[in-house]
């Protein structure tokens, strides 16, 4: 059997009753529970060294954001392929090509660090973007089958399973560099060694486990029939996304709210390992740091999505907002090294982002047509990822000119948005209401 070949065997039983799909519902979340909790190991070990290995090969403070913002970039080149992928084969696919991307890029990694070179560093981290953008599929393949008022809590339950491997993957450094001195490779390219075999685990929990495909299921459902024919199709499709955008406010203004609070996170994230070092703080304790942060965006997830499926959409993008900028006065006032400023506020730019994130792909999921819902995930996922790179790339800029607490005040410029996008969300869901319809 192909590696697509769900979208089309015979042998595969057709739900037919709202039971199936629930119990294919269930399936499909465990699985991607599982691959979530290893693969996250692969995207998060690296964060606490890619800024300090860029910088060691570049030999720049102002280049050391490069890395993240390469792979931020490669995440959102990423979306753009994936979405063409599940749209034409399913998620499983799509999913399968993100993560077997995303190990060979760390590999690549490994051997910049061998051989010394920034640009090769760049592509790796590029190509370990795919994994970025398998992961965001993943959140949304949890509710292709999710009922309407339990979709906040099937993604966010996703989502949380992130916490297991990406909490331990960056307390994974000090391991790391004595996997990298004993098959003798440089200190700082062993979190991408763990990273690339985390990533392989992964594709192979979903390659064998995302069976049926919850796309192709609930698009066989929609048509009624099990003979339904797969989209053929390369990429994103524009039209359809411009017209979703145009007549649907409140998924425009999720696809804003979600590049503006990645975009805050990614560029004050990428830059706290070099504000910690510059105070002379271990690296060990600037593992730990982004640990705590890591544990704000995924932990409390499953109660944020009940908080997005109980409480509204709006309200649980507002609360986002509202935290964030509480993080960004933490950490803008943090000094150099380590301090309970900038570990509280890191911890809560995570969770900022988990209530903006969780809450905005759930109304993405909610107000977008099934036969549109590749495309515009993937846009969104792609314009994330590019707005995301911006703020990178303007980080070390800004950084290195300026300092880490102008950093913080520019991100709160952006955080301005979400509350836009909040209202925009709220006053959609009442519309919705006094039409009749759900207001989530």
């Amino acid at each position: 059997m192909t590696a697509g070949s769900d979208a089309v065997a015979p042998t595969t039983p057709f739900p037919d009753r709202p039971d199936d799909a629930a119990r294919i519902q269930r399936r499909t979340v465990v699985v991607l529970v599982l691959a979530q909790a290893v693969g996250a190991v692969g995207i998060t070990i690296g964060i606490a060294t890619a800024s300090l290995l860029a910088r060691d090969l570049s030999g720049s403070d102002a280049q050391a954001g490069l890395a993240q913002t390469a792979q931020v970039v490669g995440a959102a080149a990423a979306a753009y392929v994936l979405a063409g992928l599940m749209a034409s084969r399913g998620r499983r696919v799509g999913l399968l090509a993100g993560m077997l991307t995303g190990a060979a890029g760390a590999a690549l990694a490994v051997v910049a660090g061998v051989i010394g070179s920034m640009a090769l560093l760049l592509v790796g981290s590029a190509l370990l973007g795919a994994m970025t953008a398998a992961n965001s599929g993943s959140r949304y393949a949890a509710v292709d089958l999710a009922a309407p008022l339990r979709r906040g809590r099937a993604l966010s339950l996703v989502v949380w399973a992130t916490t297991v491997g990406a909490v331990a993957g960056p307390n994974l450094t000090g391991v790391s560099g004595w996997i990298a001195r004993r098959i003798g490779v440089p200190e700082l390219t062993g979190p991408f060694v763990i990273g690339a075999v985390a990533m392989l685990l992964a594709a192979l929990v979903v390659g064998v486990g995302l069976r049926p495909d919850p796309l192709l299921t609930a698009r066989r459902l929609a048509a009624g029939t099990a003979g339904s024919a797969p989209v053929r199709r390369r990429g994103i499709d524009w039209a359809v996304v411009r017209e979703v955008l145009a007549t649907r406010p409140a998924v425009t203004a999720a696809v804003v709210a979600l590049a503006c609070a990645h975009a805050v996170m990614v560029a004050v994230m990428v830059m706290t390992p070099l504000h910690m070092e510059h105070g002379g703080a271990e690296l060990d304790v600037i593992g730990l740091v982004i640990s705590i942060h890591v544990l704000g965006m995924f932990a409390f997830s499953p109660l944020v999505g009940l908080v997005a499926d109980r409480g509204g959409r709006g309200p649980a993008l507002g609360i986002g907002a509202a935290v964030l900028l509480v993080a960004l006065g933490l950490a803008g006032t943090s000094p150099e090294g380590h301090s309970w400023h900038i570990a509280t506020g890191l911890f809560l730019l995570g969770l900022g982002w988990s209530f903006a994130t969780v809450a905005a792909s759930t109304a993405i999921a909610d107000g977008t047509p099934l036969e549109a819902r590749t495309d515009v995930q993937g846009a969104s996922d792609m314009v994330m990822g590019l707005t995301a790179a911006v703020g990178g790339a303007l980080a070390g800029v800004v950084v290195g000119a300026w300092g880490f607490g102008w950093l913080a005040a520019g991100a709160a410029v952006l955080v301005l948005a979400l509350f836009g996008a909040a209202a925009v969300t709220v006053r959609a869901g009442a519309a919705r209401s006094d039409e009749g319809h759900d207001p989530t």
